[in-house]
């Protein structure tokens, strides 16, 4: 079985660990009701994408 001759020092270690970050997803504001939402995907809030209604919402 392999086995490492020598052990990873802490810096190496970490530098490769190092681009394992979470990132967060991109998000814009509606241009219809102002809800942060994903970029290119219909607007869960007001259900409107490119200025119009794809997904009918109730008004509450």
């Amino acid at each position: 079985m392999a086995v490492p001759f020598r052990k990873v020092s802490k810096t190496r270690k970490r530098m490769r660990r190092a681009h394992n970050a979470l990132t967060a997803p991109g998000t814009i504001k509606c241009p219809n009701c102002g809800e942060m939402i994903r970029p290119h995907r219909v607007c869960p809030a007001c259900g409107f994408y490119k200025g119009k209604e794809e997904v009918k919402k109730d008004a509450e």
